[in-house]
């Protein structure tokens, strides 16, 4: 996973050298900090890696315009599904509804995914749930499988897409999560989705805390 590195202080006083006199050597911005260039070495490595500063042989260093904030926006772009994705709760298709509200609440989710052979056919989310049991439904005799949302509208993110993706799919549709899917080819050139794990919200703001603790 990538992880977010906090400026220090004196790394913010660079920058703020940088921008008023770009561009400037190493050793320059060493003598207005009364440092030596060796012991601001680091400091620079680490503000070109993240691409705030950027630096020209012979000439100096240059502000690229881009901010602390710019490199945890980068950083959350290169982390893929695959890096933080959660284990999902699924269900067959012909469990009871009774049942799976019961491993709901057990597992304390906010939907479960449904599938049917292995493959993903469905998902339910607690709403659903609710809707049903005040309509009267028998919990115990109905399938789950009557009360989803159905393929093909459920919305799947995969492995190698980025968190960003997943969280963007998640805000526009609405969703409290999604699963993840690898997808399968069965027969006649036909495919499957079969679930290997699930983004959630709670995956995402999970994601953002740890960004911001590492330092």
């Amino acid at each position: 996973m990538v992880i977010f590195i906090q400026l220090s202080e004196r790394q913010e006083k660079i920058i703020d050298i940088v921008k008023e006199n770009e561009p400037i050597t190493g050793e320059a911005i060493a003598q207005r900090l009364k440092l030596t260039r060796s012991t601001l070495r680091p400091d620079l490595a680490i503000l070109t890696m993240s691409g705030i500063l950027d630096a020209r042989p012979k000439v100096g260093y240059f502000y690229t315009g881009k901010t602390a904030f710019s490199f945890v926006s980068e950083s959350i772009r290169k982390i893929k599904v695959s890096e933080v994705k959660s284990v999902p709760i699924v269900v067959d298709e012909e469990s009871s509804i009774y049942d799976s509200i019961v491993t709901l609440f057990l597992e304390d989710v906010s939907s479960i995914f449904v599938t049917s052979n292995g493959f993903l056919t469905g998902v339910v989310s607690r709403k659903d749930f609710l809707k049903n049991a005040i309509g009267g439904l028998d919990l115990n005799k109905t399938p789950i499988g009557v009360i989803m949302t159905r393929m093909p509208n459920v919305v799947v993110t995969k492995p190698e897409e980025t968190i960003l993706d997943a969280a963007m799919k998640i805000i526009d549709h609405e969703v409290d999560s999604i699963p993840v899917v690898e997808e399968v080819e069965i027969k006649d050139g036909k495919s499957e989705y079969r679930i290997i794990g699930k983004i959630s919200k709670t995956t995402i703001t999970r994601l953002f805390v740890e960004l911001g603790k590492n330092d």
